[in-house]
């Protein structure tokens, strides 16, 4: 399985050309939860600080503010979020490939 990356402080030039700014927001308290990326998930850190551990026993990775966070898909994890956050994130494929890798995923368990 592929790792997270993170690209630390990306510049202005790469986040719009990605078109960052464009992307859908999430937020999450602080808390700890069990997740399944089923595509790979870009993600900027808009505000706070979370811990994910990999459930392949690779270490465990942090990422804050300021941070490009690209998450491999088929990567079950741990979130540990320490502070609240606030990010933009884009899905690789399509709305109709996500919902059958979802089904997928859902029915392999």
């Amino acid at each position: 399985m592929s790792k997270i990356v993170i690209e630390s402080k990306p510049s202005t030039t790469r986040l719009e050309t990605l078109g960052v700014s464009k992307w859908p927001t999430w937020t999450k308290e602080v808390s700890i939860f069990p997740w399944v990326f089923p595509e790979q998930e870009i993600a900027y850190i808009l505000e706070g600080e979370v811990v994910i551990t990999p459930n392949d026993g690779s270490a465990p990775v942090t990422f804050r503010k300021g941070d490009l966070v690209t998450f491999p898909a088929g990567m079950r994890c741990t979130w540990e979020v320490k502070q609240p956050l606030h990010k933009h994130y884009q899905l690789d494929g399509t709305v109709v490939g996500r919902i059958y890798r979802r089904i997928k995923l859902f029915f392999t368990r």
